[in-house]
């Protein structure tokens, strides 16, 4: 049975869009650089292939601001590819004015082998290492950001990582089965396991998460942040669902100040213990605003999937269980009905 759940949540954790976005090509009348020819051609962004541990190798691109003193790895959904995220990592680097590095999962766009939790660990693994080894990155100047599937990555290496500046977790899942079963604890065979390994995360953490995301309930974000060591004031964007929160004003306005908060402990501590970042626990949901939104085409789809974490329940006491629901749409209709977290 628990063999059977786990590669049911698996499957329903992956969607590569297919066909991949993107290609990678050699230009050699640039000694053989890497580009994306369906992107706009960047002097700033470097195109890589990477090895990782698994024998795969992943595609990831690195975007380079002059002014950056902090670095940005940026671990995306589960149903977006490199090529569709291009734009948002570009428009990031210079709203926040840092490096970023974007990866492609194995089994996303031009990366080999196929998506599993497993290859995902190796593949923001073999990132990871080529921001210390190839750009001299280090750990006190990054920033590991996961978005949905992507906060299972993301807390998995930012657990390990004691030193790490800060983290940020965009409607993150408290763990794969938690998005498709209201369960009430962890099981051996549930895939990422986020609600076991925030607590080992000892960097201050910024959750984003909408009130009406329809496909990983804001519950999840809210568990999460309870569970923080260093909490950050979350930001709960009212009306936001799961693939649109870059459109909001608050969300840029709030992940600046997040970066420049984060920035000025560095440089405040410069080697003594970090200050603790004050949070709000207070904060109230976001209103919508789009007059400084970012406007990059984020029209993905998404299907009601409501979820319950019950570890927290007792102190929770507005917190309702809800059914589970499960989808069988094919992929070639997730444009309209797909399962997107």
């Amino acid at each position: 049975m628990g063999g059977v759940t786990s590669s049911i949540a698996a499957k329903f954790a992956f969607f590569p869009p297919n066909p991949p976005s993107y290609h990678v090509i050699s230009d050699e009348s640039c000694g053989g650089r890497l580009i994306i020819p369906e992107v706009p051609r960047r002097d700033d962004v470097d195109v890589l292939k990477l090895r990782t541990r698994r024998g795969h190798e992943i595609v990831a691109a690195y975007v380079k601001h002059p002014k950056a003193t902090m670095t940005l790895l940026y671990s995306h959904g589960n149903a977006a590819d490199l090529g569709q995220m291009f734009e948002l990592f570009v428009e990031l680097s210079l709203r926040l004015r840092i490096n970023l590095m974007g990866y492609d999962y194995s089994g996303y766009g031009q990366s080999t082998g196929k998506p599993t939790e497993s290859n995902t660990y190796a593949d923001i693994e073999a990132a990871y290492k080529c921001l210390k080894e190839q750009y001299g990155v280090k750990d006190e100047d990054l920033i590991l950001y996961g978005q949905s599937v992507g906060s299972g990555p993301t807390l998995d290496l930012a657990s390990r990582l004691p030193n790490l500046r800060a983290v940020v977790l965009h409607s993150p899942i408290l763990s794969g089965l938690r998005v498709l079963y209201p369960v009430k604890r962890t099981y051996w065979f549930d895939i990422y396991k986020n609600i076991d390994k925030i607590g080992m995360v000892n960097c201050p953490v910024l959750i984003i998460h909408g009130t009406a995301d329809e496909v990983v309930d804001w519950s999840h974000g809210r568990q999460l942040w309870e569970l923080c060591k260093e909490k950050y004031e979350p930001l709960w964007i009212n009306g936001g669902g799961h693939c649109n929160l870059e459109l909001f004003t608050e969300y840029i306005k709030h992940l600046k100040k997040f970066v420049l908060t984060v920035g000025k402990s560095k440089a405040a501590t410069n080697g003594h213990k970090r200050t603790k970042i004050e949070s709000d626990h207070k904060s109230k949901p976001a209103e919508r605003a789009t007059s400084d939104a970012i406007e990059v085409g984020t029209d993905y789809p998404e299907v009601s999937r409501n979820s319950l974490d019950s570890r927290l329940e007792k102190s929770k006491k507005s917190n309702k269980p809800e059914k589970s629901r499960m989808s069988t749409d094919r992929v070639d209709r997730f444009r309209k009905k797909g399962l997107i977290w």
